[in-house]
């Protein structure tokens, strides 16, 4: 698509030849012969780039820069000018203007000032879009949910990621701490600076004081340039420094000098080097023990712990596993499975009841794996890892209210196994393995009790029915 073009003069004559010249070069090309009249135009149709001649009778070009960067933001200025009056088109450049040009007008020099704004002009509205994506990617709205303990969270993760007080964050392996630190930073007034990601846990000890605070050249063997650490890489940005309780003592030291005077000190340098650097933490241990034993400082810990957080580990969000569940499918099957795969409704019980000592990592884990070994279009019970089809809810869940006048045994039971079999559709299978019973049981009590699958499906569905006797 051709990039379209608006060039302003007030001379007849350079506003053609300027004209042709960029037709020429492969562009659409309209004309304006004063201020008024370009941002008349600009207002009717959509410009890639303005050429603007700086003195014309009535608004200069000047005047013009400072509209359309009020106006249209995203369109680049170039400035046409005598050579006599370059200075002002310096001041030009500081309004905004993107470069100028001067008269008379080479075709060579304007075709590559056109296509250097051009280019420009693309690359900002790529950095836009990729910033827009990142806030829709990271934004709280994105961390699945609703379960009253997570929004919680939440809420005062979103106030806190206002501000630049530190925050740690805690909760146990796999609760997505690192996707929360991602969140607070891209909702913050830092969102355009780095987010530095470091786990102290992963990498060796004798190592870590290099990766976090960097070196100078010479500071011992091997060191053959200046390095920077994960401190100075996030000037001005965020630090996660992720499982924070793995830090050794004498870097906790370190640390709590950054958090106290804002400086840290490089391996083999003389003078501390000052950094802008908020700081998100997190870890799965209890740092309150660590202080106890020694091996955590206490005043290093208030100087994190400003706004605490606590994820609640996926066990406590029950509610929010079936979501969850889809979520991660429908994921890990536009990645890697056929386009019709379904997960039944019916099997959702099955996540639900489980602990996920794994949290939110492990239910990912698990989705992706049902879906690269599934064999049909549908996931089924079968295919559910062992320790998910075993689960059974607890008995305590269960609150019967008994009538002072007596009650039928025979008809409890016959009631439960119409409610079990309405549950999962008719399936006699899955209704088994929610009662705890055998299918042969099942199918025992059901002749007893005279039912059949047609009058217990919720679906009606014979096809179904019968597909879910001949499991």
């Amino acid at each position: 698509m051709k990039a379209n073009i608006l060039v302003v003069d007030d001379e007849e004559h350079l506003r053609r030849v300027v004209q042709v010249q960029l037709q020429q070069h492969g562009y659409s090309a309209d004309t304006a012969i004063n201020g008024e009249e370009a941002l008349t135009a600009l207002r009717k149709s959509p410009y890639d780039l303005v050429l603007a001649d700086m003195k014309m009778p009535g608004m200069s070009g000047l005047e013009l820069l400072r509209h359309v960067k009020k106006d249209f933001p995203h369109v680049p200025v170039i400035i046409l000018t005598a050579y006599g009056t370059i200075d002002t088109a310096v001041e030009a450049m500081r309004a905004g203007a993107f470069n100028y040009v001067t008269k008379p007008v080479h075709s060579e020099e304007l075709k590559l000032m056109v296509a250097r704004a051009l280019e420009h002009s693309r690359l900002v509205e790529e950095v836009h879009s990729l910033r827009a994506s990142l806030d829709i990617k990271y934004g709280f709205e994105q961390i699945i949910g609703r379960s009253e303990s997570l929004v919680s969270v939440l809420d005062m993760a979103s106030r806190a990621s206002r501000t630049n007080s530190t925050v740690l964050i805690r909760g146990e392996t796999g609760t997505g701490k690192e996707l929360l630190a991602r969140a607070i930073h891209f909702n913050s007034p830092r969102k355009q600076k780095p987010f530095v990601t470091i786990n102290c846990g992963a990498i060796p000890r004798d190592l870590l004081e290099s990766e976090l605070f960097g070196y100078r050249r010479g500071a011992f063997t091997g060191a053959q340039e200046h390095k920077k650490g994960k401190f100075e890489l996030a000037d001005e940005g965020t630090l996660f420094l992720d499982e924070i309780g793995e830090l050794p003592m004498e870097l906790q030291v370190k640390l709590l000098r950054l958090l106290q005077h804002g400086e840290i000190e490089k391996i083999g340098a003389t003078q501390p080097v000052t950094v802008d650097v908020r700081i998100v933490a997190a870890t799965h241990r209890r740092l309150e023990a660590m202080i106890e034993d020694g091996t955590f400082r206490e005043d290093l810990y208030y100087r994190l712990a400003v706004i605490p957080l606590i994820l609640p580990p996926l066990r406590e969000r029950a509610d929010d596993i079936p979501e969850l569940a889809q979520f991660f499918f429908e994921k890990s099957r536009k990645k890697h499975g056929p386009p019709d795969l379904s997960l039944p409704s019916a099997l959702l019980p099955y996540f639900t009841r489980h602990r996920w000592p794994g949290n939110i990592s492990e239910l990912e884990n698990v989705m992706e794996r049902l879906v690269v070994l599934s064999r049909g279009n549908e996931i089924r019970l079968a295919d559910l890892p062992e320790e998910l089809r075993r689960d059974r809810p607890t008995i305590s869940a269960l609150r019967l209210e008994l009538p002072a006048d007596g009650i039928s045994l025979e008809t409890v039971e016959k009631e439960l196994i119409i409610q079990a079999l309405q549950k999962f559709g008719g399936n006699q299978t899955l209704a088994a393995q929610y009662l705890d019973i055998s299918r042969k049981t099942l199918v025992y009590r059901m002749e007893k009790h005279g039912l059949r699958s047609s009058e217990t499906s919720t679906s009606g569905n014979p096809a179904s029915i019968a597909a879910a006797e001949d499991e």
